[in-house]
């Protein structure tokens, strides 16, 4: 295993994107003071996970990334890339190159990637673990590490030489598992607190069973009870809703004939009406021919006054015109006649005056009589209507009960 190529863009003095190859061998990278030699040593140490910005001569996240020149503008984000060699399958995956990125943002959010699939730095710490490399592994050294490891303590040393042996890996992994076995114990002391709150509540629970088992016994038999008293219920509610059934049936034929009846009245009495204007019409008629009756009557009469009076000056003056006499008689003679004539034209007006008078007393009689019965009709439709009102508030008291006995019916049926 060993590393093939890196890729940096936006770390550091890399604003471009630069690709370095590691071909298999000793290599070395020589340069002048400034030229960015350690910042590839910085950029391999901060793919591996370094956290620390002291380590890497910065004081924050953004550091890292290119902050721009008087040519250059400076850069949002940064990433480097690590392209490792895994033909031995000294890592335990199965991928012949392994592919190692992180990428940083100025907003200081960072991402790790592992064959560019996103993962976590746990990750990538555990994938490296026994491999000799990594964040603090000594495959890198930098400046003055030399004299700390040189003057170290014997527990510098003893970790020198455990990282020189490989067992990293299983110091990580006892690490870990003392950490689960921390919570596996806490886990323990709260299972033991609640074992402990639940044993003190068994007893009341015990009492809460027995109470529940009553009540459970007692709940069916109330409900066999209910079932039993509601079936019974159910059973007279059938009979009584026969019973509507059977009324409401009488109570609609009652309400056909009722309606039947009232339209022959209506039909009656719209015939009564007819009859009383064409009485009405011949009652006017009547009163309109007796008026020019008894103009004429009064017109005759006021003739004969007129010859009456002419008759008595005549024979007032008979004895003055005696000389006259013969055409006096002849004149008296004539009023006679004409006397006469108007006598018997006034005798026949009378009697034609006393068949109209008659014929409107016998037609008043049977307008009196018509109006008698119309008020009797009216009398008869006013009692019918009000029989029907009664009937159609009946039907609806009856319905809405009907109603009421159909929804006590569902509740029945559904209980």
């Amino acid at each position: 295993m060993y590393l093939k190529k890196m890729e940096i863009k936006g770390f550091k003095s890399f604003p471009d994107k630069t690709e370095i190859l590691f071909p298999y061998g000793l290599i070395s990278v020589v340069g002048p003071n400034g030229s960015g030699k350690s910042n590839i040593l910085d950029a391999i140490r901060w793919v591996l996970g370094e956290q620390s910005m002291k380590s890497l001569r910065g004081d924050k996240l953004e550091d890292v990334i290119f902050s721009g020149t008087e040519k250059r503008s400076e850069m949002n984000y940064c990433e480097v890339s690590l392209l490792i060699d895994n033909q031995d399958k000294m890592i335990d995956i199965d991928y012949s190159e392994i592919s190692i990125k992180r990428k940083a943002f100025k907003s200081g959010e960072s991402q790790f990637f592992i064959n560019n699939k996103q993962c976590r730095l746990k990750d990538i710490k555990e994938l490296l673990l026994d491999t000799g490399i990594g964040r603090e592994g000594y495959s890198i050294i930098s400046q003055g590490k030399m004299d700390e490891i040189v003057n170290g303590n014997s527990v510098q040393r003893r970790k020198i030489l455990e990282e020189a042996a490989g067992i990293t890996k299983f110091r990580y992994k006892k690490e870990e598992s003392e950490k689960k076995l921390d919570v596996t114990n806490e886990n323990l002391e709260r299972i033991n607190d609640i074992y402990k709150e639940i044993e003190k509540q068994l007893l009341p629970l015990e009492i809460q069973k027995n109470k529940a088992e009553k009540f459970l016994s007692l709940k069916e038999e109330l409900i066999s009870s209910d079932v039993n008293r509601l079936l019974g219920s159910y059973f007279s509610t059938e009979l009584e809703f026969e019973k509507i059934n059977t009324m409401m049936t009488e109570t609609e034929k009652i309400s056909l004939d009722l309606s039947k009846q009232l339209e022959n009245s209506e039909v009656e009495v719209d015939r009564l009406e007819n009859e009383l204007k064409e009485l009405e019409q011949d009652r006017q008629n009547l009163s309109n021919a007796n008026a020019e009756l008894e103009r004429e009557v009064n017109e005759y009469i006021r003739n004969k006054d007129v010859d009456s009076q002419k008759i008595i000056n005549l024979n007032e003056n008979l004895e003055k015109a005696y000389t006259q006499r013969e055409r006096l008689i002849l004149e008296i003679n004539s009023g006679k006649e004409n006397l006469v004539f108007i006598q018997k034209i006034y005798d026949d007006l009378v009697v034609k005056k006393k068949d109209l008078e008659e014929n409107y007393r016998s037609k008043r009689e049977k307008y009196e009589t018509l109006e008698i019965e119309l008020k009797k009709y009216d009398s008869e439709i006013e009692t019918n209507r009000n029989k029907i009102l009664g009937l159609m508030n009946e039907e609806s008291k009856i319905t809405s009960r009907n109603e009421i006995l159909s929804d006590n019916i569902k509740d029945l049926e559904n209980r």
